[in-house]
C-alpha cells in the first residue's frame, strides 16, 4: 500500500533510515531525530511524505514531494523537488518504485507545478537505470541539467582573515529587508534559486538557523554578497556505521596525525559527523573576491563552532566552484535532473547556471 504518511508513522520512518545504511568507504546512515516529519519543513513551503507499507503495516519505503517558489528564467514560479527516497534493503527491486511514482503522479495532478528537481549521486547505476535509462511510461521524463558538486570542506584551525576591501558582518534584524532585496535581485541570476522572504527566517522553513549566522559581505557600505552557516544537527544527523578494510587499518594513524595536518579526525563508529551547511549563497556579478571572503568567514565560523566539515553545493558551470575546490575537501558529485509529467519547461530554460540549495534537501 502506498499512501501519505501520518504523524504516527514518524517512528517507523526513522527506524527505516537507521537500519538502512548507505555503503561506501565510509558507511553512514542519514537519520532524522527526533522527528522525520518536522524536519521536512526545510524542503519547501509544502512537503508531502509518501510511505509504502507491507500487509502487516510495516513501513518499508519513504519518499518526499516538496514544492517552493524559485526563480526560473528570472521569474518566480513554483517548482517541486523529489527526494528522501529510502527503500528497505529486503524490499528493493520489487513493486515499490513503480507504484510510488504512480502515487506521486496523482499528487502532482492535484497540485501541478512546473517540474521537479531530482539529484542522483554519480555511481548509483541502479537509480540512474531505473529512473532515467529504462524508465517506465508512468514515470516522469528526466532531463539532465548537468553535474552538481557537493563538497565537504575539511575544517581545521581557523585561518587568517583575508586582506581586501570587503567587510563581513553578521545579519541583524534591521538588515533583513535589505538582505531580502539583495537575494531576490541577484538570486534571480541563478536558475532555481529559492525565493526567500523575511518571514522565512522566523519559521520552520529555516529551523536551526541563527539569523546572526547569515553573513553579509559589503564593499563601501553596499551589500555585494551573502552566505549563511546552517547547523541542522538538532533534526538531521549523519552517523558513521563502518569503514572499509583500508580505512579501518589506517584510521588510528590518520587520527594521530590529524592535528598536525589540520584535518578533522575520522569519527568512531556510531558517532555523528559534525558539519554545517553553506546556504543562501548569492554573490553580485559572481565576484570571486567577495565569495573568497565569505567562504573564509564560513570556514572560520565552522571551526569556532567545533564542527569538522563545511558542506557546500555548486553546479559544474558555477564560476565560484574553483574557489571552494581550493580547500581540502571530500567531493560528492551527482547529476541534477528536471523531471516532469506532461508539458516540459526544460525546452524554455535559458542558460542561467543552476542552483540547488543542498541545505534544504
Amino acid at each position: 500500500m502506498i499512501e501519505l504518511a501520518q504523524p504516527n508513522d514518524d517512528a517507523a520512518i526513522r527506524s527505516l533510515l537507521a537500519r538502512n545504511p548507505v555503503p561506501g568507504r565510509v558507511t553512514v546512515t542519514f537519520e532524522r531525530e527526533p522527528s522525520f516529519l518536522a524536519g521536512c519543513a526545510t524542503m519547501g513551503s509544502a512537503c508531502q511524505t509518501v510511505v509504502a507499507r507491507m500487509n502487516n503495516g510495516e513501513v518499508v519505503a519513504v519518499a518526499c514531494r516538496a514544492t517552493r517558489e524559485v526563480f526560473i528564467n528570472g521569474r518566480i514560479e513554483r517548482l517541486g523537488y523529489l527526494g528522501q527516497l529510502r527503500v528497505d534493503a529486503a524490499q528493493r527491486g520489487r513493486w515499490l518504485v513503480s507504484r510510488g511514482f504512480r502515487f506521486l503522479q496523482q499528487l502532482h495532478d492535484v497540485d501541478p507545478v512546473a517540474g521537479y528537481l531530482v539529484s542522483i549521486i554519480e555511481g548509483n547505476a541502479e537509480a540512474a537505470g531505473v529512473l532515467v535509462k529504462q524508465r517506465r511510461n508512468h514515470f516522469p521524463a528526466f532531463h539532465e541539467l548537468g553535474r552538481l558538486h557537493t563538497l565537504a570542506l575539511a575544517v581545521g584551525k581557523p585561518k587568517p582573515a583575508l586582506s581586501n576591501d570587503i567587510e563581513i558582518a553578521a545579519t541583524t534584524p534591521n538588515d533583513l529587508p535589505a538582505l531580502i532585496r539583495f537575494l531576490q535581485q541577484h538570486g534571480a541570476r541563478r536558475q532555481f534559486y529559492p525565493v526567500w522572504r523575511a518571514e522565512d527566517f522566523d519559521s520552520p522553513t529555516t529551523q536551526g538557523l541563527r539569523l546572526a549566522d547569515v553573513l553579509i559581505a559589503r564593499r563601501r557600505g553596499e551589500i555585494v554578497g551573502v552566505s549563511g552557516w546552517w547547523n541542522q544537527s538538532s533534526f538531521k544527523q549523519t552517523v558513521v556505521r563502518g569503514y572499509d578494510r583500508w580505512l579501518r587499518t589506517a584510521r588510528p594513524f590518520y587520527n594521530a596525525a590529524a592535528p598536525w595536518l589540520q584535518r578533522p579526525p575520522l569519527p568512531d563508529v556510531g558517532a555523528e559527523i559534525r558539519y554545517g551547511y553553506a546556504a543562501f549563497t548569492c554573490v553580485a556579478e559572481d565576484d570571486v573576491e567577495v565569495f573568497r571572503a565569505l567562504l573564509r568567514a564560513l570556514y572560520n565560523l565552522t571551526a569556532q563552532r567545533g564542527c569538522h566539515y563545511l558542506m557546500i553545493g555548486l553546479a559544474e558551470r558555477d564560476p565560484l566552484l574553483p574557489l571552494a575546490r581550493a580547500y581540502a575537501h571530500i567531493a560528492y558529485p551527482s547529476r541534477l535532473y528536471l523531471a516532469d509529467w506532461g508539458e516540459s519547461i526544460y525546452e524554455r530554460l535559458d542558460q542561467r547556471i543552476p542552483y540547488l540549495e543542498i541545505a534544504t534537501l
